[in-house]
């Protein structure tokens, strides 16, 4: 508990990811990535519950042998890769509630592909959440001025325009306003926004910057690049130690 908050972590990973297959089974020194989940959350004793929400039993297997739960699988309607962020969760935390005979106040989403956060992330986005009064708080990270969506192209049969046609104003990157994008570190979510609201965002929604060098892993590619970080980063390595 945090503040006289449950705190329920979910952990979603399913075992049907394309661009890397079996993704959340691969090891990134010499660890899966759903169990770097499990020891990161091993050092945040303020959670009551953490589990894995999976369709496939090797993923959940290698979750609890570093410290998850697995209570329930996946079931199969919950299982393709359009299904959104919130029909897991909320799977998740009504089975998790149903089972365990309370209610959760916050439900935090801690994704495998982002096996660089660090404790005191997760940490300070759960207690900016309940401080805040929030319905949800988001990690997010600087875009890079190049990725602008001022700087952005579309291809309209033979031809080339503007994302948006504002962009055609912007000469030198000063005139960009800085945009941000999510990071997957993690989502801290009220049980009010979940459940009364639908959302994982809601209508108050607040954030924590990360500025700490990352890798979000959705191909072959992000997995040698992640590879490639903790050999030349020795804190990274601390990190998931």
């Amino acid at each position: 508990m945090i503040e006289g908050r449950r705190i329920l972590v979910v952990v979603p990973a399913r075992g049907g990811s394309k661009g890397v297959k079996l993704k959340n089974l691969r090891p990134l020194g010499g660890i899966p990535l759903v169990g770097l989940v499990g020891r990161l959350v091993s050092k945040l004793d303020y959670v009551d519950r953490a589990v894995v929400s999976t369709d496939h039993p090797d993923i959940a297997a290698a979750a609890v042998q570093y410290g998850l739960e697995a209570p329930f699988m996946r079931p199969e309607s919950l299982s393709g890769d359009r299904i959104a962020d919130w029909d897991v969760l909320h799977h998740a935390l009504t089975t998790c509630e149903e089972a365990d005979h309370c209610c959760y106040d916050v439900v935090v989403m801690l994704q495998p592909t982002s096996p660089f956060r660090r404790p005191s992330q997760v940490t300070e986005t759960i207690v900016r959440l309940i401080e805040g009064d929030y319905d949800a708080v988001w990690t997010v990270s600087e875009t890079d001025s190049k990725a602008h969506p001022l700087k952005q192209l579309v291809l309209n049969g033979d031809r080339l325009d503007y994302y948006d046609p504002a962009g055609a104003a912007i000469i030198a990157r000063q005139q960009l306003v800085p945009v941000y994008h999510r990071n997957g570190v993690a989502y801290a979510i009220s049980r009010e926004c979940l459940v009364d609201k639908k959302s994982i965002k809601g209508d108050k929604t607040s954030y924590v910057v990360v500025d700490d060098l990352l890798v979000n892993i959705d191909t072959e590619q992000d997995f040698a690049y992640a590879e490639y970080m903790l050999q030349q980063n020795r804190s990274l390595v601390e990190a998931i130690d």
